[in-house]
């Protein structure tokens, strides 16, 4: 496309959390800030998260609850800009909201409102936001960065590269960030798909199969992690808050662990059930402490199916053992089509922790989802979108 470039101090590439929140903060600056992004619309993630109500954050962020592989690097952003600083303008913007269980705050209405008071917030600050807008090459001259794109070229000092990962292809995520990353001399740790059911096969998938749809509270163990929350069971194996928070920590051949009865001492419960319900199935008793049909499964496959005061120390200390910890065999994920993050991405041993800033590239900026911080489920990934779009966006 011919024509003057489009000269601005910031370019912003990605139109997501981290991005809009990055453009908001340095055009108060003062800056010229221009946003760009490939999809039609601005914040899809956003629009789509929470079942359509947005989990923008959590109450409870600390740098624990996020994966990386240095875990000290989210310490300097996340403490600059906490839960409370955006739960601040989601009440100036009097957007209402909830919290729903362990610190997640949710919208009332709809997840359209974040997006909304993020573009208003950009537009009070001068910054322009450009959809169907996708890059064709970047280059860095001495006077800043250079980039053609579907809508002209633009010339900018500071580049901030803010495209996500490669989690839900079907929003428009690409890898495009790595590549940016590698022309620039950056490594890019290897990646997987985060936050994402797990697939069975074999025995458990066969047993299990005809069972999706159950849903019920476990406490999943996997690598020194342990995550209480329910397990939903699918076609393809399982999936549910607990085991998408697992599935972060796990990879094949990790061994995968289950507590059916997380409420409960099952040895001591089984014990009292013995002597206050001897003529009582097995599988009757344990139909009150979880969905009948997932008490008959086990029961019919792994667990004496009869009556409990047929049933010795060692048979009920066997059956305790299992229902604590149940071994369950993961074949893999159902990968980045369902994923709501993508684990690894661009090497932070390179990026400056306090302005997310290239220690290679002065001027280059990588933030959010991008970068190898990846955040639990709960409303933490979006809290790292605004805490290192903030950072970024104070200094670029």
């Amino acid at each position: 496309m011919a024509g003057d470039p489009i000269r601005c101090d910031v370019l912003v590439i990605g139109a997501g959390a981290a991005g809009l929140m990055c453009a908001l903060t340095a055009g108060q600056r003062g800056r010229i800030v221009q946003v760009i992004d490939h999809a039609n619309k601005p914040g899809k993630k956003i629009l789509m998260s929470g079942g359509g109500r947005c989990n923008f954050t959590n109450t409870g962020t600390t740098p624990a609850n996020f994966l990386s592989a240095n875990p000290h690097f989210c310490k300097s952003a996340l403490a600059r800009y906490a839960p409370s600083d955006f739960i601040d303008m989601v009440e100036r913007h009097r957007i209402a909201y909830h919290e729903k269980e362990l610190g997640q705050l949710f919208c009332d209405v709809s997840s359209k409102l974040i997006v909304r008071m993020l573009l208003d917030e950009c537009a009070a600050a001068g910054a322009q936001v450009r959809t169907d807008c996708a890059v064709e090459g970047i280059e860095r001259g001495a006077d800043g960065f250079r980039v053609r794109t579907g809508q002209g070229r633009f010339h900018c000092a500071s580049l901030v590269v803010a495209t996500g990962g490669l989690s839900i292809p079907s929003m428009g995520a690409s890898g495009f960030g790595y590549e940016v990353a590698r022309q620039f001399g950056h490594e890019v740790l290897p990646t997987r798909a985060g936050l994402v059911p797990l697939t069975l096969s074999g025995k458990h998938q066969q047993r299990f199969a005809d069972l999706s749809g159950v849903a019920l509270p476990v406490a999943a163990r996997c690598n020194g992690q342990d995550f209480r929350n329910f397990m939903l069971l699918t076609h393809r194996g399982i999936s549910g808050p607990a085991i998408l928070q697992v599935s972060s920590y796990w990879q094949p051949g990790d061994d995968l662990r289950l507590d059916l009865l997380p409420d409960r001492d099952a040895g001591d419960w089984l014990r009292t059930m013995k002597r206050e319900r001897g003529a009582s199935e097995l599988r009757t008793v344990l139909a009150e402490a979880m969905p009948k049909r997932m008490a008959q499964r086990l029961c019919e496959h792994w667990l004496p199916d009869r009556p409990l005061r047929q049933l010795d120390e060692r048979q009920l200390r066997d059956a305790a053992a299992l229902l604590g910890d149940f071994p369950l065999v993961a074949s893999g994920t159902e990968g980045y089509r369902t994923a709501e993050v993508t684990l690894g991405g661009v090497d932070t041993a390179a990026i400056s922790s306090a302005t997310m800033e290239s220690r290679r590239v002065p001027g280059l900026h990588f933030i959010g989802e991008v970068l190898d911080v990846t955040g639990w489920l709960g409303g933490y990934n979006f809290q790292w979108a605004w805490a290192s779009g903030h950072a970024a966006g104070q200094v670029a």
